[in-house]
């Protein structure tokens, strides 16, 4: 009997990206609350002056949002509909365009790393937490490449120094993309699960920032500085606040904002990993 033809489905190799290009990329759209602005606009499909934004985000106040606006507008993400003081914002096309990035960032965020999240902004900006620390994206690609791989190996592929090795290791085995071997000292290091199916959400932030590249666009080099505090108390850069944020999150806003059905997202095989705590990496 015949089996029914089923098409193959694409396979994105993770070294074969220009990891420089993409971490320009994680830069741009990375800074707290960039996704749940953009989301905002989108969604309501017209300009917004920044206290309309800022009604519909009730945890994020109006001077937070208008900073983050004014660095968007820097980067290219957003315009404004006259240079008068106070004129609404829109989304720019490079901005519009990142409807396509969102999506495999946050069902890579939903299957593999934070089930739990209560609102699709939140897993996008999740996976970009994880993924935008500098030269991680070549350490992941090393390991692509030629892992399992002991420490010393992995600093000289990356050529990177001993001490920011050894650190950015630490870094991405406390997000679960690498772990090691074995519990032993100096085990080899390797991709978990969640590395190894970064291919999709590497060609997706590549193919949007195809316009960056060519108009040689890079992200601001200094951030714009940021009040310390939103109207909930909660550290605007505080990693260890996302979890109670997001639960206030899923009080103040509706369950359908920003949400979508989750997708299919070509799967790795599962590879034997051994759980592994960030500890000494040598």
């Amino acid at each position: 009997m015949n089996q029914p033809h089923v098409p193959a489905l694409p396979v994105f190799p993770i070294n074969s990206f220009d990891a420089q290009r993409i971490e320009d990329a994680f830069a741009l759209m990375g800074p707290k609350w960039t996704t749940w602005s953009v989301m905002t606009l989108a969604q309501e499909g017209r300009p917004m002056r920044i206290r309309d934004i800022a009604a519909k985000l009730p945890f994020v106040s109006e001077q937070v949002l208008g900073l983050r606006l004014a660095a968007m507008q820097t980067g290219g993400l957003v315009t404004r509909t006259d240079p008068r003081h106070g004129a609404p914002y829109q989304l720019s096309a490079l901005g519009e365009s990142l409807t396509h990035v969102h999506r495999p960032l946050a069902d890579w965020s939903r299957i593999y790393l934070a089930a739990d999240a209560t609102a699709e902004a939140e897993h996008v900006e999740d996976a970009v937490r994880r993924l935008r620390p500098r030269h991680s994206t070549a350490l992941i690609q090393v390991l692509a490449d030629s892992g399992p791989m002991r420490f010393g190996h992995i600093a000289e592929g990356i050529g990177r120094a001993d001490a920011f090795t050894r650190q950015r290791l630490l870094r991405l085995q406390a997000d679960g993309l690498v772990t090691r071997t074995g519990p032993q000292h100096g085990a080899p290091y390797m991709l978990t699960d969640a590395g190894q199916a970064l291919g999709p959400v590497y060609a997706a932030v590549e193919h949007w920032s195809a316009p960056l590249a060519a108009q040689r666009v890079l992200p601001p080099p200094a951030s714009v500085a940021m009040p310390q505090r939103i109207h909930l108390g909660i550290p605007l850069e505080s990693d260890g606040a996302r979890t109670a944020a997001a639960r206030r999150r899923s009080a103040a806003v509706p369950s359908a904002l920003f949400s979508h059905a989750p997708q299919p997202q070509p799967q790795v095989p599962a590879s034997a990993t051994a759980p592994s705590a960030p500890g000494r990496v040598r």
